[in-house]
């Protein structure tokens, strides 16, 4: 199984910091947000790895090189100047990644969650990693209902920003600017997300507030 990093972007309300190096760069206790990453998935025994770039993009493979300190070998998708989102990062990607399911994780967020037990996941369309509620989202995105996702239904967990996604749930998708999410909710409508709960360590460093909270 191949693995992607979402790390395109422009991160503005960790500005003013995300004015002179892009997101992942970002460091907690000394360390570049993005190797936490790079360590967990090469220590869970994911080799190939993408990573795309947008804001300041070309610092990323300055600063990390091609994987090999890590055992791994990282491959760029270059969006710049303008960002893809997360849909369309993915969608460029995809001849990185392979026709099997692969894994993709938030650049900004911060966990110890297992990442090898994604690479027994069966995920015919996609299967998303769900947390309990953080004081920054406290209605949660969607339903856990048994191992199906649901849009709707009680208590409501928040989405980790990591999944596992086959290739042909953008099989009807164009180049372009998108967000994953409404192809999420379309395939959720067909009853064909699955979906897990992580209660262990989970942060998303999406503001300076969360940012120095974290450290």
């Amino acid at each position: 199984m191949r693995a992607m990093i979402l790390a395109a972007g422009r991160g503005e309300r960790l500005r003013p910091l995300t004015d002179r190096i892009p997101k992942p760069l970002v460091e907690i206790d000394g360390k570049p947000l993005i190797e936490y990453h790079l360590e967990a998935l090469a220590g869970a025994g994911f080799r190939e790895i993408a990573i795309n770039q947008g804001h300041l993009g070309d610092l990323l493979p300055e600063t990390l090189g091609d994987g090999s300190r890590w055992g791994i070998h990282i491959h760029w998708s270059d969006e710049q100047p303008e960002a893809l989102e997360t849909g369309g990062g993915i969608f460029k990607a995809l001849p990185l990644l392979g026709q099997a399911p692969f894994l993709v994780v938030n650049g900004d967020i911060l966990t110890d969650y297992p990442f090898s037990r994604l690479r027994a996941v069966k995920c015919d369309w996609a299967h998303l990693v769900m947390v309990p509620n953080p004081a920054h989202n406290p209605e949660g995105d969607f339903s856990l209902q048994g191992a199906l996702i649901r849009q709707q239904g009680i208590d409501k967990l928040t989405f980790s920003g990591i999944g596992v996604y086959h290739p042909r749930l953008f099989e009807n998708c164009q180049a372009g600017k998108f967000s994953l999410v409404p192809l999420l909710r379309a395939a959720m409508d067909n009853h064909i997300v699955t979906g897990e709960f992580f209660s262990g360590a989970w942060d998303d460093i999406g503001t300076l507030e969360r940012l120095d909270s974290l450290r």
